[in-house]
């Protein structure tokens, strides 16, 4: 079954409310682990770069046994911003976390 990024994800910025899906949070913590500037929304860029970027992301998750919990302090709250402002966002947009997301 076709992805509807078969051909290139268009962006953070662009997705539906504003991330709040899978690719969302890889690109939302590659931003938190420094993979990543801030500013990157990984337009256009293809199921490919989307994999090795979640590879990257993983890798980095690994040492923390991918809990939150157990980031550093600097890094939990670089993490917490992040993600605290996407939902902020999202809501704006309209996203209820109670309903099913399309991803």
């Amino acid at each position: 079954m076709p992805s509807k990024y078969d051909k290139s994800y268009p962006g953070i910025d662009r997705d539906l409310y504003g991330g709040m899906t899978d690719i969302g949070r890889i690109i939302r913590d590659a931003w938190a682990f420094r993979i990543l500037g801030e500013d990157e929304t990984c337009a256009g860029w293809s199921r490919q770069q989307i994999s090795q970027l979640y590879n990257r992301v993983s890798e980095a998750w690994e040492p923390y046994g991918h809990l939150v919990s157990n980031l550093p302090r600097e890094l939990r709250e670089r993490h917490a911003r992040i993600h605290r402002q996407a939902v902020v966002r999202a809501r704006d947009q309209g996203w209820d976390p109670e309903l099913p997301d399309e991803d």
